[in-house]
């Protein structure tokens, strides 16, 4: 699962769109939607008389509603549920004067809510007055689940639901997506009875409890007919009975997109644990800055086994490096003038680095590579484009304080050598995004020797990437001696690399340098080349890479197994996170050395692993097959009538050519 590819660049769109969504960093340029101010204060609002009946504050939670949702409380089925929670949080206080009120309360609104609730109200109505004889903490009581502190989240859950459906104040799009591919992944690992290598992370973030479901409108419940295909898709993708996905698709008037985001933003999840797993991805791309204390308590959280790396660090002096490009510097002449048009910052996916801008695999740009490293010392320019992580401040009150920090090291103390480390990744991972292989090579060469030897896939599309480069350049010369000097030396000793080699030399025949520019992934390399020499360097990769890729590796091979397209992947951008361009150094999939050389952790086969595509493009021809035998009328009439997921109808019609028929017969018999 490690060797998955991601598109990195995407995801890092959709951690800062879920960033400024929850207004976790401090960010001046306006939201990518106009709609996601309006949704964060619905979303404020919801947290607020969510938590305000966790702690059985309903008098509040009613206030919060008559002022931004009066129409929960002019539906007589949620007033009742409010109301028959007061009056037991009332006699909960315990005090004589909270009873005598409690008796007020049921006579003059309980009461009379229950016989215009719904049927079965008045027997509630009539079941919950037991509370006035048995006591709080008596667990063999008949009102024991009335006395329960879980009924206070049940009914927050409930009103949540209501609301979030009425603002349509959904969770941003990466939180909705983590939320799905997750429960996907447990599912997975379940019924393929496989150990899930990130259960260490999933458990504690993926919370089991779910919101309830809101209540459709009473109008609503006259017969409605939907397509038995959106009620199956909707069903197993979020794991409800045909009736309960009926129910959601009632409640959404029939739309399929809204029924599920109203279940997906059912699921709960972490929501400290989440923010620090993002704070922990920000710093380590470089979109906001480190070192900010966000609370008290760090929250440990360590893999089964931790590969560490700590020991390949003292092979790296990062203070001689410092002091290196420091000194360098004072001797160094620069024309300010030259400069203007070179903007050095730490670009991602919302601000991509064209490809074609400042490339050249020599010249004036070793000077810049020289610039930029020298500059790491002082950071001041390149720090202050990063945004400041602010966290939720709104929500200090409640949220717990809880920490996460794999090392178990108290964040925000400064540190310079690590921050230098962070730096010279940062500042390699920059220049190989803008497609400087060649200074990339030199630079680390220099700060560590050995890198290259231990990563050779990676100097081979680095290379890969300088030979192209020349190609398009017109210097043919020069990239026959990149070729002779290194791709040829490299192919030699791993046979794998061969193909590659001949595929990238028929470039040769096509010199035009915008196709070859274009198409080389630049930010995958990048990203590679980050996690591997991140390692070298003792920083660890950050948890929620390792979530996103075996993540959307199993739920590629669950939408195998089901034979069809998830019909919710472009809504939650997950196609988007699994494209994977790689035109010129697709040869490297099927590379062992590659595979070999992701040991560490890195992510290298982000940038030449195919795996995916190709399984992926093997998904309708698999289904193709299945086609000849069953037809999906006869798979939808399976999984109706036996309530069977899509994978065993499917292969049950297999075993009966198709008849479906016959399948339920045989199960019924």
């Amino acid at each position: 699962m490690d060797s998955w590819p991601v598109n990195w660049e995407a995801l890092d769109a959709l951690i800062i769109d879920f960033a400024k969504s929850e207004n976790l960093i401090e960010d001046s340029s306006p939201p990518s939607s106009p709609s996601l101010t309006s949704s964060y204060h619905s979303r404020l609002i919801i947290r607020q008389i969510r938590r305000s009946l966790e702690v059985g504050n309903i008098d509040a939670a009613i206030d919060i509603l008559r002022v931004h949702a009066p129409f929960v409380l002019e539906d007589h089925r949620l007033l009742f549920r409010l109301q028959k929670l007061k009056f037991i949080e009332l006699l909960r206080k315990g005090t004589r004067d909270d009873r005598i009120f409690a008796i007020d309360y049921l006579r003059k609104s309980l009461a009379p809510c229950a016989l215009n609730a719904y049927p079965e109200a008045y027997e509630e109505f009539k079941h919950v007055l037991l509370a006035f004889i048995y006591d709080k903490d008596d667990q063999t009581s008949p009102v024991a689940n009335e006395w329960a502190e879980k009924r206070r989240y049940e009914i927050a859950g409930l009103v949540s639901s209501v609301l979030r459906a009425h603002f349509h104040a959904y969770n941003p799009i990466f939180s909705m997506a983590l939320r799905y591919l997750m429960s996907i992944h447990k599912v997975f690992c379940f019924r393929q009875g496989i150990v899930s290598p990130i259960s260490y992370l999933t458990e504690r973030l993926l919370l089991e409890e779910r919101d309830f479901p809101a209540l459709p409108p009473e109008s609503l419940y006259e017969a409605q007919v939907f397509d038995e295909v959106d009620i199956q898709a909707l069903a197993h993708a979020v794991e409800l009975t045909r009736q309960g996905a009926i129910d959601s698709l009632r409640f959404a008037k029939g739309d399929l997109f809204q029924a599920f985001q109203n279940e997906i933003c059912r699921m709960r999840l972490n929501d400290a644990m989440l923010d620090e797993l993002v704070r922990e991805y920000c710093v380590y791309r470089g979109i906001v800055e480190p070192g900010m204390q966000t609370s008290s308590e760090p929250l440990k959280v360590n893999p089964p086994e931790s590969g560490c790396c700590s020991s390949l660090d003292s092979s790296i002096d990062v203070d001689h490096i410092t002091a290196k490009h420091s000194n360098s510097e004072t001797s160094a002449t620069t024309d300010l003038s030259s400069m203007q048009g070179i903007d050095v910052e730490l670009r991602f996916a919302s601000e991509p680095t064209n490809n074609l801008e400042d490339c050249s695999p020599s010249g004036s740009h070793q000077s810049e590579s020289s610039s930029l490293l020298r500059n790491r010392s002082k950071g001041a320019g390149e720090r202050s484009k990063r945004k400041r992580w602010r966290g939720r401040h709104d929500d200090l009150d409640f949220i717990s304080g809880v920490h996460f920090n794999r090392d178990g090291k108290q964040e925000g103390v400064e540190c310079t050598s690590a921050e230098d480390k962070y730096e010279i990744v940062l500042q390699m991972k920059e220049l190989a995004s803008r497609g400087m292989a060649a200074e990339v090579v030199e630079e680390i060469s220099t700060l560590d020797p050995d890198f290259f030897v231990q990563n050779p896939v990676l100097l081979f599309q680095l290379k890969q990437v300088e030979f192209l480069k020349l190609v398009g350049l017109g210097d043919h010369s020069g990239a026959l001696r990149v070729a002779c000097s290194h791709l040829g030396p490299l192919a030699a000793r791993d046979p794998n690399l061969l193909k590659p080699l001949k595929e990238t030399l028929l470039s040769l025949l096509r010199p035009n340098e915008e196709a070859l520019v274009t198409g080389l992934p630049l930010h995958a390399l990048a990203t590679s080349l980050q996690v591997a020499f991140g390692k070298r360097l003792g920083i660890e990769e950050p948890q929620l890479m390792r979530i996103m890729r075996a993540t959307l590796h199993t739920h590629s091979e669950w939408f195998k197994l089901q034979m069809c397209k998830d019909r919710f992947e472009s809504l939650l951008r997950i196609d988007s996170l699994k494209e994977n361009n790689t035109p010129v150094l697709t040869s490297l999939a099927t590379s062992k050395s590659n595979i070999d050389s992701c040991s560490l952790g890195s992510s290298q086969a982000t940038i030449s692993s195919t795996n995916g595509v190709s399984d992926d493009s093997s998904s309708p021809n698999q289904a193709s097959s299945q086609d000849a035998i069953c037809d999906e009328n006869a798979i939808l009439k399976v999984m109706e009538f036996l309530a069977l997921p899509r994978a065993d109808a499917i292969h049950l019609l297999a075993q009966y050519n198709g008849n479906a028929e016959t399948v339920i017969q045989q199960i019924f018999a």
